[in-house]
């Protein structure tokens, strides 16, 4: 049940990748505020189940594809009158080293973790830019990762995918912050989503001294100050802020969400495992 009063009761949020992990998070998040939710994804399984369980809309749609957004869009305003908040969730893998990506894997790549956020933000301008004129505002938050801001080994594509995210949440934010709509970025670290569990029990597979899942997320978080992976609602937390009235003078903004990863000197870490 809504909180009375609620800011975000009666608005329309469409989510991306919306059916696992941090999207179906964030729908929950929306969805226990009164807000309007539709939860968008190419299976119609996962979204269908999380928009069951929050009393929300699924609709079927690829976000990397033009006719197939603007199809979803047109489905959201024509059911609820307008669109409030786009949250560019959708994402995916990218895990080789330039040396050993095909042209196939880069143009996947690419597609999955960049085409998915420009083209829908593309088709919703339109509607997001009518909310802002006539509601006082609208938002689209951007999913991006701590991969936009930094490399990991071999995921030469899933890097360039979300550093590009960066870029195209500071162009949108150029372009239509004074028109109404006001674009955001999050850079989470390691969360528990079923992306990042597969990640760990395949690392548990090949690193003998990873005995399971848990070890893993031990063993991929031991240098970060808060020492754990997020929850999805944790991330959720940022995104509903992200997108919504409370972050009223926040545009073309990137908020990191990874436990204090990033104020971590590497040089330094040998240090302390020294008991230095």
């Amino acid at each position: 049940m809504a909180p009375q009063n609620s800011e975000n009761e009666g608005r329309v949020v469409v989510i991306t990748g919306g059916g696992t992990g941090i999207g179906a998070a964030i729908a929950e998040r929306y969805a226990s505020e009164g807000a309007h939710v539709v939860v968008v994804g190419r299976r119609q399984g996962p979204i269908a189940e999380v928009a069951a369980r929050i009393g929300g809309t699924a609709v079927v749609a690829d976000a990397s594809d033009g006719a197939s957004s603007r199809a979803a869009v047109a489905q959201v305003v024509e059911k609820f009158g307008r669109l409030d908040v786009l949250v560019a969730n959708a994402g995916g893998h990218g895990f080789s080293p330039v040396g050993e990506t095909s042209d196939d894997d880069w143009a996947s790549s690419i597609t999955v973790n960049l085409s998915t956020a420009f083209v829908m933000a593309r088709e919703a301008l339109p509607a997001l830019l009518e909310t802002g004129e006539r509601h006082g505002g609208a938002q689209i938050v951007i999913v991006s990762s701590l991969a936009g801001l930094f490399a990991g080994p071999s995921v030469a594509g899933y890097t360039v995918g979300k550093h590009a995210l960066i870029g195209l949440t500071r162009s949108l934010a150029r372009d239509y912050s004074r028109r109404g709509v006001r674009v955001n970025a999050v850079c989470p670290g390691w969360v528990r989503t079923p992306m990042a569990d597969s990640e760990m029990d395949e690392f548990a597979e090949h690193a003998p001294e990873i005995a399971d899942r848990e070890a893993g997320y031990a063993a991929v978080t031991r240098d970060v100050p808060l020492g754990r992976p997020a929850e999805p609602a944790e991330i959720a937390s940022i995104v509903r802020f992200l997108g919504s009235p409370q972050s009223s003078y926040m545009t073309g903004a990137v908020l990191v969400a990874d436990g204090g990863a990033h104020v971590v000197d590497l040089p330094t870490v040998a240090f302390e495992h020294a008991g230095m």
